[in-house]
């Protein structure tokens, strides 16, 4: 039987950068229908062969993901962000994934395909330019790097199946056609987290990319981004889901082994510590701070205390007016100091039209923050609400609050881009002098997406930014790194690089917190491990809110069924006849979440077109 799936058909037809000296190796396109000889007998139509390839990376944490576009046109939808606790969706009469997800009814005959289609179409692209990149007129130094960056795309595309499925086919270095015999039986779990690893190593020691991007080839690959893919599946493949995984979500021994690994094995958080080290010791990258003091709600042009935190995760275009932090160099020759890998797109204001307020022009597709997210900011002295020595109000809830808050939500009187570039207080309450941005009428939660956004244009603003956004940033890096390192050795541990306790205070420190007369930033010192555990994930809920990480953290970490399965909440701020405000807290939306949910189902099209590709368990259609 010949198995003939379409996602390892497709054409060769490119989209070829053109040189430009002024611009990104993405930045221009034109579309051609070379064959494989014409391509690769050419240098500038091989690297533009090998630029598409990049131009999906990311895809999968995209705040828009599943979004649709028909006939040429697009209807926007939220991501990861909206299919998890973070925000809710907002409501349509369409079908998405994120909506499936949050209501639990995913299932494989509507489920996106994205993933499987997007990252099996990369990877055969990857195949295609190996096999034939020799014959291209590229010098050999340059071809070596083309060779290694594909490569790693191969690896990122396998990673992003590996997450959101666990064990798929691998095809190694086949090129399949039209009459070929496609491999489809999916490989085990351990198989494909190996893979992963040994292509990174490959590329690691074949010592061909430079340790870092910078000027024009910032982007590219690099052995930085080699060293932090690693450590990321390392990471995953250490975590309590996959490192000896129950029967409960893999109810099967053939199951267990492609969904992670039967029997439990410390020694893979020792693999993932390990990782994480060794990107700490490249001593390339830093957490990007600022020292000057600024109000952030007044002034969008100093400044702050946490301004690091904004300019980062927004790629803020004001970002290379700041060369020079207080302790040195920002700048590597144009590469921002704390980004190992981003997306790298065109300057617009989609992210504001997808997360603003409607009298900001946004629409609201990128979702709406639940309160318990915005309640998870702790104070400016680190503290939780309720247990620090600020006291918190409600009507002014960035007072003395993590700066972090105010970068990543939009609350009643927070400050927003409107019309051209005013930065101005934002009415969400309702009652007197209500508008269309209050609760229950712009937002169903009372809150606003403010994470990734620009303070300098809005979603009716002819002014673009950059829209590019990072996905592996020195943040996580100190973040994988403590978490590994506090379940191998302890809370306490510290090694030449750092420690478990001072990974998460540079976080803080560069959040705008304050250390306070014991240097902890608010940490609690002498913490046990069960402790550590719960500061670190506290502090990676906040600090990558909105960048694609918390779905698959809390699944990782077996939390999905407490966070993900209830009702979930939003504040609501009145303004009543005689001047005052009241508030009240109300019930939103009712999460459902089913074990099944623990990983993506395969996509009904893939599944049907093979009797050797074995579907996630739970994901009968007899049952969905």
């Amino acid at each position: 039987m010949r198995n003939k799936l379409l996602i390892f058909f497709i054409p060769l037809s490119l989209f070829l950068t053109v040189s430009c000296s002024d611009k990104g190796f993405l930045d221009e396109t034109v579309t051609t229908d070379l064959n494989r000889e014409a391509v690769f007998s050419d240098s500038t139509y091989t690297a533009g062969f090998l630029n598409e390839i990049y131009r999906q990376i990311g895809f999968d944490t995209d705040p828009d993901r599943f979004s649709i576009t028909a006939f040429g046109w697009k209807t926007s939808f939220g991501g990861l962000q909206t299919a998890c606790d973070e925000a809710r969706f907002k409501r349509s009469s369409t079908i998405t994934t994120d909506v499936m997800f949050a209501t639990g009814t995913i299932n494989p005959i509507l489920v996106s395909k994205d993933a499987w289609q997007n990252c099996y179409a990369n990877i055969r692209r990857v195949n295609v330019f190996l096999k034939y990149v020799d014959k291209s007129p590229i010098v050999d130094k340059i071809k070596n790097q083309y060779k290694a960056e594909a490569r790693f795309l191969r690896a990122w595309y396998y990673g992003i199946l590996l997450r959101h499925y666990g064990g798929v086919p691998l095809i190694g270095d086949a090129v399949y056609d039209v009459n070929d015999d496609i491999k489809m039986t999916r490989d085990s779990y351990e198989h494909c987290v190996n893979y992963i690893v040994s292509e990174c190593d490959a590329i690691i020691s074949s010592n061909v990319l430079p340790k870092r991007r910078m000027g024009r080839d910032y982007g590219r690959i690099s052995e930085a981004a080699c060293r932090a893919l690693k450590a990321r599946v390392l990471l995953y493949a250490a975590s309590p889901l996959y490192n000896g995984i129950e029967d409960k979500y893999a109810p099967t021994e053939e199951y267990k082994k492609l969904l992670g690994y039967p029997v439990y094995d410390k020694e893979r958080w020792r693999l993932a510590y390990e990782a994480a080290r060794d990107v700490i010791a490249m001593n390339e990258y830093k957490l990007f701070k600022w020292d000057q003091t600024g109000d952030a709600n007044s002034d969008n042009s100093t400044p702050e205390p946490g301004w690091g935190f904004y300019a980062v995760t927004s790629m803020a275009s004001d970002f290379a007016n700041f060369t020079q932090s207080k302790d040195g160099e920002v700048f590597k020759d144009g590469a921002f100091c704390e980004i190992i890998l981003d997306k790298t797109a065109a300057k617009g204001n989609a992210r504001e039209r997808l997360f603003g307020p409607p009298t900001s022009g946004g629409g609201g597709e990128g979702g709406y923050i639940y309160k318990e997210l915005t309640d998870a900011f702790p104070m400016i002295d680190g503290k939780p609400i309720g247990q620090s020595k600020y006291t918190y109000n409600v009507f002014n809830p960035n007072a003395n609050r993590d700066p972090r808050f105010s970068n990543s939500v939009l609350y009643d009187g927070g400050y927003f881009c409107t019309g051209v570039s005013a930065y101005t207080p934002i009415k969400i309450s309702q009652g007197v002098g209500a508008t269309l941005d209050a609760v229950h009428v712009g937002t169903p939660t009372g809150f606003y997406v403010k994470k990734t956004v620009s303070r300098a244009t809005c979603g009716n603003s002819f002014i673009g930014v950059p829209q590019s956004r990072p996905l592996i940033r020195y943040a996580e890096i100190l973040l994988n790194y403590a978490e590994a390192a506090n379940e191998y050795y302890g809370p306490d541990y510290s090694d030449q690089y750092t420690s478990v306790y001072d990974a998460l205070k540079t976080i803080r420190s560069r959040a705008g917190i304050e250390a306070g007369d014991d240097g902890m930033y608010g940490l609690k010192q002498n913490m046990t491990q069960d402790e550590m555990r719960e500061a670190i994930r506290l502090e990676r809920r906040i600090e990558l809110a909105f960048e694609g990480f918390r779905f698959f953290d809390v699944r990782r970490w077996k939390i999905a069924e407490q966070t993900d399965n209830k009702t979930m909440h939003g504040l609501e701020i009145t303004v009543n006849a005689d001047g005052t405000k009241s508030s009240s807290e109300f019930e939103v939306a009712k999460h459902i979440f089913r074990p099944a949910m623990y990983f993506w189902p395969i996509p009904y099209d893939e599944v049907t077109k093979s009797n050797s590709l074995l579907q996630n368990p739970f994901y009968s259609t007899d049952n969905n």
